[in-house]
């Protein structure tokens, strides 16, 4: 049976992580779930640790001091997933914005190694997403027109970050020359893998907006993701992507 790990970078989810942990760990397939906590003043890390008790070998845990950012967070998960052999990493937030149930679906389009990588995409069937402000549904719409016309991604989704990835991937991809931290690492992670020859797949989901906890959305991330794309397309004129050929991550 191939190992599945969810990977969720938390900061202040103490509304959410217990409910998120039940829903995992209750999925048909024997997911692990690995939660990585920067710090939360509120007690996130602590509510994991209790519930690491009940499931010992599938709840794990990292504490991090302090905001480091998305793309650090899910670039320790990556390299800790790959050094304990698992076979199926995914990305999902902890707001219940992404469907805990999906994860099934985003494992089954990718279980056979058709694609080696599965994309939760808003965009694929229309616009799939419920109780946003039509100025954010705009926004995040255009910005993957944007992304596709600026580096030819043909992901109607770019900067989705509910994901799943064949293992092969990550090993293929040299994470440490990921550059991105917000939502640009979304955009950076699909394009590498495109550029690299990996196959895509967007699977239709439905959005729900966080009804608990805050948005970590800024105008930094946005901007970083903005200029992103052009540095992206143009490192990829100048410095072709190759697979890395490293062992160690």
């Amino acid at each position: 049976m191939h190992r599945k790990l969810v990977i969720i970078p938390t900061y202040n989810e103490i509304e959410n992580i217990q409910e998120m942990i039940h829903s995992i760990m209750g999925l048909e397939g024997d997911f692990e779930l690995l939660i990585i906590d920067d710090g939360s003043p509120d007690g996130t890390a602590k509510v994991v640790k209790i519930n690491q008790i009940n499931y010992p070998k599938r709840l794990h845990l990292i504490e991090r001091k302090g905001k480091l950012g998305l793309g650090t967070a899910y670039l320790k998960g990556f390299e800790w997933a790959l050094s304990n052999d698992f076979d199926f990493i995914f990305e999902m937030d902890c707001d219940f914005s992404h469907n805990p149930y999906d994860l099934i679906r985003l494992y089954l389009a990718c279980q056979n190694r058709e694609f080696d990588m599965a994309i939760g995409s808003r965009y694929i069937t229309g616009v799939n997403v419920v109780n946003w402000p039509i100025g954010r549904v705009l926004m995040s719409y255009f910005a993957s027109v944007y992304v596709k016309f600026i580096t030819g991604l043909p992901i109607k989704d770019a900067t989705a970050g509910f994901k799943c990835y064949h293992r092969s991937v990550l090993e293929g991809i040299n994470l440490k020359e990921v550059k991105f931290i917000g939502y640009a690492f979304q955009i950076e992670m699909k394009f590498t893998a495109w550029k690299l020859g990996f196959k895509l797949i967007e699977v239709p989901i439905i959005f729900t907006d966080r009804t608990k906890g805050t948005s970590k959305m800024s105008s930094g991330i946005f901007k970083e993701a903005v200029f992103g794309v052009i540095w992206m397309k143009i490192k990829s004129i100048f410095s072709p992507y190759r697979l890395n050929q490293s062992e160690s991550i």
